[in-house]
């Protein structure tokens, strides 16, 4: 019973914690690409520019509250702000169901975070932020220091890994086939996951963006010359290694009976 109530708890704080840093996501979505202060000026509504008030921010409830509309100028909210604190609040109870009160909980929640605000840049500007995934991989690289040297040196090859592989694609395609962006995101994915799990983060994403790219051809009127981002794909992948990395890697060895 203690168990379990446990686990509620845990799975309703880190769903409250996970939509109150997608609201903060959402200024880094927005602010970042424009090169922004994320801290100056305060939240405001982009089309009339008035101070939002703090019940003006509260995740999720304000939006539906208010109707999807600003409260001073009645402009239309964009879907995008409570569906980016949804995925945030969903992300980061799915890592706490799956690493309790650890200290990888810490570890992936803030990995969530980073991968989340990277999608969404990607999907709305299409550019991975340096000033995030490169950050970003070195938080993945001083929690693997702290969790000892056999995960160190797994996190550093997976870094080193990742990023050889997407600058090799780079050069070979001459920026076609990956951009920068792509490159320095594997190598946060790399620091954060390890080698294995990097690496079939790496083939999941293929997959799926495989699969993506031929849904947006039949049902979004898709050219096969039109560019699609990458890093949505591989942040996916990412999740889900970080989720069900041991049982992807079971199966796929008992797969081919290795």
């Amino acid at each position: 019973m203690i168990l379990l109530r446990n686990g509620i708890f845990l799975s309703f704080f880190s769903l409250i914690l996970g939509l109150i840093i997608g609201s903060f996501i959402n200024v880094l979505v927005y602010r970042v690409p424009k090169g922004e202060s994320i801290v100056y000026p305060t939240s405001h509504c982009p089309e009339c520019k008035h101070p939002l008030k703090w019940y003006d921010l509260i995740p999720l409830l304000s939006y539906i509250m208010l109707r999807g509309k600003c409260r001073y100028c009645g402009h239309k909210i964009p879907v995008r702000y409570p569906v980016i604190e949804l995925v945030a609040g969903l992300a980061f109870m799915g890592v706490a169901l799956k690493y309790g009160w650890s200290f990888n909980l810490l570890k992936y929640v803030i990995f969530s975070g980073l991968l989340i605000t990277v999608s969404f840049i990607d999907i709305f500007d299409g550019v991975v932020p340096d000033i995030v995934v490169i950050p970003g991989a070195a938080i993945g690289l001083i929690f693997a220091i702290i969790q000892g040297k056999t995960i160190f040196l797994d996190s550093l090859y997976g870094l080193l890994v990742m990023g050889g592989f997407f600058v090799l694609i780079i050069l070979l395609t001459r920026g076609k086939g990956m951009g920068q962006g792509d490159a320095t995101l594997g190598i946060m994915i790399g620091a954060f996951l390890g080698l294995k799990f990097s690496i079939a983060a790496l083939f999941i994403s293929v997959i799926i963006g495989g699969i993506g790219g031929v849904i947006a051809i039949l049902f979004m009127r898709k050219k096969r010359s039109d560019t699609m981002p990458f890093g949505p794909f591989l942040a996916i992948a990412a999740y889900i290694m970080l989720l069900y990395g041991f049982e992807f890697l079971s199966f796929y060895l008992s797969f081919f009976n290795f």
